[in-house]
């Protein structure tokens, strides 16, 4: 039988004036207009049950109109080739569409295997004023929010604006109807170009600093024509000046036996379906409220045509002009009193209500009416809707006026306006919103020294058109209705938890327990788990573990933490375009296209493609590197240095802070020289290690190892912003910005001079860890450094990435007299542990300090502080008995060991023997006990022979010993060499 009223009988303020079409539910088509929810197209077409419940089987069906709904969930199967199931999702928030098939779940559904060929994307913006909340106070917000130069967005989860205004009969703001009061209010607001409106998108985190995700569902609405190309959501990441939140309250439903039954529902979802959506929930209702609000509803009923046959009121005295409001529809009014039980007809549906009077105390009083009824409309209250303040950890306080909790005060540069702040009344909400747009946009404009205009517009004004005042009295909270029997203990029908199936018995089962703190009820019960997170559970549930403790303050029993995010997202979305091939892009540098053309063989660095080595014709890995080794000691060869991270550092205070993160000093540093820094973590444990220059007395740029650029900069940020937020100091990474050609060799500086004439190139002109800002051969500007990583003479070359091709070919054509030969990581490698110069990560593994590293020299005995001293002076870390890096010579000069190679005293027995779990781990019990390992291991052209770093105990005390490693089931004769086997002098590294 169709439930859908004509617009005689509803305004149907979401529904467009169009030809009705089907959609499927559980095989059986049904009739639905645009504008409609899955949910309203059910409870149009006479629907009203859902899937039974998950755990206990029992009937349920729709109890809320947003995205609160605990029992509707649904699978919508996929809507063209683009796309593929979805599941859990709440059938109050999914479009009707042409075509659209679905399928309830009972509490859980299956993800669909396939891959989803479905586009998603992500967007950054920078606004001044963000607003969360299209209804009334959000809307008034924005219009005194847009003056001056201040940009402002406003983002609503609803497809069209006007929020509880959509489910009004009869408000009128500013003479016009409410509903078309928000959507003008809009036109206008969109005609300024600082000014951008976001329907169907949920804000779903809030950060620090005013970081704000929310989700944009930007093609399920749309018929199948017109979603090609377009992303089906967008994660939206705000960075805001300043925000406001109009996000409304949520009604709590009311705790009673039996309040689970299919015709149950909170009592402004009816309003919703019947004055939105044109949909009648039930014929012949009833009203069990604690509050003025739920009245509404019963005259929306009336309006609608339904039988409105009792108003049943926990208050006592019940106000008068809702006396007047129960006389008028003429529904009988039991003042005092509550539903204590429902019964059920076919299908399980609600057939009838029993009431009794409920004292002040909560006790049951006088007889019991049976009352038949097909609907039944709860009001318990609001909850103002706090997660988004309190992601932000903001505090709440229980206001007793709407018993609700409420924001104490707003967060840093966030503003609250309408339903969260406990105030209901419709002109409080438009003068809320008002007050808080003014603030909002001249605080972002006293921030960023914008212009923040003067406002022409004056508050908006709402008037009603029913009995009911603009502010409505208080509330009384009725938490738990009891039983004519038993003990709550015993109450297994007195539902909490729709979604999870928890009653009031399972939250007296965890007090009994011990559990007297709401988190640990949490945890104990799953109340508040499921993906509606508690939105209409988790005040009830407090209330009645307060009521068990004797408490009267919510807050005694702890207030339940929101996390994000506020309501589902989809890992397709927060993965964006970041999957296949996109998951892990590979990166390549501008000179990438020559180093293809030249037969170099990559290996992967972080995410860069990085030449390994260049063979020529049928060479080796191991010919082509001696070859290169070769070029670069003798003559000279030339690197894709591109990779290193590279971190610009700027402020007043850069200088201080680089010498709290590096374990040397950089304050006295001069302008126009580098220096090599190590960083070490809290424990004195080896981060990260480069070369810092400095370019100003306020401007660094750090360079880092190719890996681990990402992560030293989230370091940099972490303390910047969280243990020295005082000092002036940021960061910009440039690592792509700048292509790096590094000339390395006897022959360098000749190279060098060719392509940069016009600077002294010599070693005194030049010294080592200097740097010279100039311009190329070809009219390109450079930065040329004295670096090296190899030991030899060697200089960088700095361009624009845009130029790294064309001065790495300037660089080949002037070393081509001197055979210059390309070189990549391997050979680098190579040249740098002949030096014994460490590679982070390679030669250390997070538990290797600068002392144990052979760089007691890094460490400054001057500086105060840096991060790593304390750790340094621990019993552990000073141990005389660590892990010294050192070199390994295996006895054989051709024998290269492998790295990750065991080492182990001479003479150490390698038989197994048979032991168990409990036997000590000790060499006489048959475990072998090793005294270190081998990090790094070559073949040198320079020594004549193979080589190795080694982390050894004492290592540096044993220089000269003869050890062993373990090779394929036989012991090899090793010998502990010094950290520098090359030219340990450093004569050759100024040519």
């Amino acid at each position: 039988m169709s439930m859908r009223l004509s617009p005689e009988h509803s305004p149907r303020h979401g529904l467009a004036n169009g030809e009705p079409f089907s959609i499927t539910v559980d095989g059986v088509e049904i009739e639905a207009f645009e504008g409609d929810t899955v949910a309203s197209a059910l409870i149009a077409s006479g629907r009203i049950h859902t899937a039974e419940s998950m755990y206990r089987h029992r009937p349920r069906g729709i109890l809320a109109a947003g995205i609160e709904e605990p029992n509707g969930l649904i699978t919508v199967r996929s809507r063209d080739a683009h796309d593929i199931d979805e599941t859990m999702l709440p059938v109050t928030t999914v479009p009707a569409t042409p075509g659209l098939e679905t399928l309830f779940v009972s509490g859980q559904g299956a993800l669909d295997p396939r891959p989803d060929p479905a586009l998603y994307d992500h967007k950054h913006r920078h606004v001044d004023v963000l607003i969360v909340g299209a209804g009334p106070a959000g809307i008034a917000a924005a219009r005194s929010a847009l003056a001056g130069q201040c940009r402002v967005v406003l983002i609503d989860d609803q497809p069209i604006p006007g929020g509880s205004l959509l489910s009004a009969r009869d408000v009128e703001i500013d003479s016009v109807s409410g509903p078309e009061w928000a959507r003008t209010e809009i036109e206008k607001l969109e005609k300024n170009r600082d000014f951008t409106y976001l329907p169907r998108t949920s804000a779903f985190g809030c950060y620090d600093a005013n970081y704000v995700i929310a989700v944009e569902n930007r093609t399920d609405h749309l018929p199948r024509v017109k979603r090609p190309g377009v992303s089906r959501q967008r994660m939206w990441q705000f960075r805001a000046a300043e925000v406001i939140l109009a996000t409304g309250a949520i009604e709590r439903p009311l705790v009673f036996k039996n309040n689970d039954r299919p015709g149950i529902m909170l009592a402004s979802a009816v309003s919703t379906y019947l004055n939105r959506y044109g949909a009648l929930p039930g014929h012949r209702a009833a009203l069990f409220t604690t509050n003025d609000a739920g009245y509404e509803s019963a005259l929306d009923l009336s309006a609608a045509g339904a039988t409105v046959t009792a108003i049943i009121d926990a208050r006592s005295r019940v106000p008068e002009h809702c006396e007047k409001i129960a006389r008028k529809i003429g529904a009988a009014l039991y003042a005092g009193s509550a539903v204590i039980d429902t019964d059920a007809g076919e299908g399980g549906l609600l057939s009838a209500i029993t009431v009794r009077g409920l004292d002040t105390n909560a006790e049951l009083t006088g007889e019991a009416d049976h009352i038949e009824v097909d609907l039944l409309a709860v009001s318990g209250g609001y909850s103002p809707t706090v997660h988004l303040h309190t992601h932000r950890q903001g505090k709440t306080t229980w206001n007793t006026d709407i018993a609700g909790f409420v924001p104490v005060s707003p967060v840093a540069h966030q503003h609250h306006a309408g339903a969260l702040t406990g105030k209901y009344a419709l002109n409080d909400a438009l003068e809320g919103g008002h007050r808080a747009g003014i603030a909002a946009r001249e605080a972002a404009a006293e921030d960023k020294g914008l212009n923040a205009g003067r406002l022409k517009r004056e508050v908006a004004k709402a008037t009603v058109g029913t009995a009911l005042p603009l502010d409505h009295s208080p509330v009384q909270p009725v938490w738990l209705v009891p039983a004519e029997e038993g003990e709550p203990g015993e109450w297994n029908e007195h539902f909490v938890d729709l979604q999870r199936d928890q009653a009031v018995a399972e939250i007296m089962r965890a007090y009994g327990a011990g559990m007297h703190s709401i988190e640990h009820i949490k945890r104990y019960t799953s109340i508040g788990t499921a993906n509606d997170q508690g939105k209409t559970s988790g005040v009830n549930a407090m209330a009645i573990l307060a009521a068990a403790l004797g408490e009267d303050d919510l807050e005694k029993v702890g207030v339940s933490n929101y996390r994000a995010p506020y309501s589902p997202v989809s890992f397709a979305v927060i993965a964006g375009r970041e999957r296949g091939d996109l998951f892990d892009p590979a990166r390549i540098t501008s000179i990438h296209p020559w180093h293809l053309a030249h037969g170099a063989q990559f290996e992967d660095v972080g995410q860069w493609k990085r030449p390994w080595y260049y063979p020529q014709g049928a060479e080796s890995m191991d010919a082509a590197v001696r070859r290169e080794c070769a070029a670069v000691r003798e003559s000279v060869g030339f690197m894709d240095g591109t990779t290193l991270g590279k971190i610009e550092i700027r402020g007043k205070d850069a200088a201080e802070f680089l010498d709290r993160v590096y374990t040397n000093s950089f304050r006295l540093l001069k302008v126009g020289m580098g220096r090599y820094g190590v960083m070490c973590t809290p424990d004195g444990m080896i981060f990260d290690d480069g070369v810092t220059m400095r370019l100003a007395e306020d401007r660094f740029l750090m360079t880092t190892t190719s890996s681990g650029a990402a992560k030293v900069l989230d370091h940099l940020e972490e303390y910047s912003q969280t243990e020295w937020p005082e000092l002036d100091v940021t960061f910009t990474s440039v690592t792509e910005q700048y292509a790096t050609i590094t000339v390395a060799g006897p022959k360098s500086r000749a190279v060098i001079e060719k392509v940069v004439p016009n600077i002294d190139v010599s070693a005194k002109g030049f010294p080592f860890m200097a740097f010279r800002d100039t311009t190329l051969e070809s009219g390109i500007p450079a930065r040329v450094c004295r670096i090296s990583f190899s030991g030899e003479l060697c200089f960088e070359i700095n361009v624009e990435a845009y130029y790294g091709l064309a001065v790495w070919e300037a660089v080949e054509e002037a070393g081509c007299e001197f055979g210059i030969t390309p070189y990549g990581t391997e050979t680098m490698h190579v040249l740098r542990a002949e030096k014994g110069f460490i590679i982070v990560g390679q030669d250390t593994d997070g538990t290797v300090t600068p002392q144990d590293a052979g760089m007691s020299w890094v460490v400054s005995k001057k500086k105060e502080e840096f991060l790593g001293k304390r750790s340094f002076a621990r019993a552990h870390t000073a141990a005389e008995d660590r892990r010294h890096l050192v070199t390994v010579l295996p006895v054989d000069r051709r024998l290269r060991l492998r790295e990750g190679a065991q080492l182990v005293e001479k003479g150490t027995d390698l038989t197994v023997r048979d032991a168990d779990v409990t036997t000590p781990l000790l060499p006489g019990n048959g475990q072998i006990e090793d005294i270190g390992w081998v990090t790094s291991s070559y073949d040198s052209v320079a020594l004549g022979r193979t080589f190795g770093l080694a982390l050894i105990e004492r290592g540096r005390e044993r220089v000269g010993e003869i050890i062993s490693s373990p090779v394929d089931g036989r012991l090899v004769d090793v010998e502990i060499g010094p950290l520098c086997l090359f030219d340990p002098e450093g004569e050759r590294r100024d040519g």
